[in-house]
């Protein structure tokens, strides 16, 4: 059985990129923990279509739902888990890493200045509202995780394999050390 890998960081730092590079690259399946949260935010009634559908203010709201109600991130993750356990996958997530023993971990960190960047041109926003969307979602989430299961979500980097700042790094360069250290892994 092939190992999963589990891409983590915070909004915008690049983990869809790079997933989808080592999936390619290593012929795994790739799937998006946030990709699984939008299909469980439409049966709650959200229409969540859209890469930038986090941003908006559905998404914010599906966020505050998830402070009150902590079964959706549950579901969430006993799910991911579950596809991450039978190996083959490449999976984005903020939690995962923290909740599995197995696999590859990687983390990739950025500035805040960074993200926002991203963010600016990626879903073609201004610069204070990409600011605003990257601290807030990184905020709540960090808040989230340390209630749900008691992480530090940004701080506490112990269970990964391998950090990788972003801030100086063009996509492919990251996907490029990334590709060195899973085939010295898997």
């Amino acid at each position: 059985m092939t190992k999963s890998i589990v891409i983590s960081g915070p909004p915008a730092v690049g983990k869809t990129t790079v997933a989808k590079g080592l999936a390619e690259e290593f012929q795994l399946q790739y799937l998006s923990g946030g990709d699984v949260l939008k299909e469980i935010a439409k049966e709650q009634g959200f229409d969540s279509e859209g890469d930038d559908w986090w941003d908006t203010d559905d998404g914010m709201k599906f966020l505050s739902q998830r402070e009150e109600n902590s079964e959706f991130d549950k579901k969430l993750d006993e799910k991911l888990i579950t596809l991450f356990n039978q190996g083959g996958m490449v999976i984005t997530s903020y939690t995962l890493p923290w909740l599995i023993q197995d696999g590859i971990k990687i983390w990739l960190e950025g500035s805040h200045a960074s993200s926002t960047k991203r963010m600016q041109s990626r879903d073609n926003m201004s610069p204070e509202e990409a600011y605003e969307i990257t601290k807030k979602r990184f905020d709540k989430n960090k808040a989230l995780y340390k209630k749900l299961y008691n992480f530090n979500f940004g701080d506490d980097k112990s269970v990964f394999d391998l950090i990788i700042n972003t801030d100086n790094l063009t996509a492919q360069q990251v996907i490029d050390v990334v590709k060195e250290t899973v085939r010295k892994l898997l």
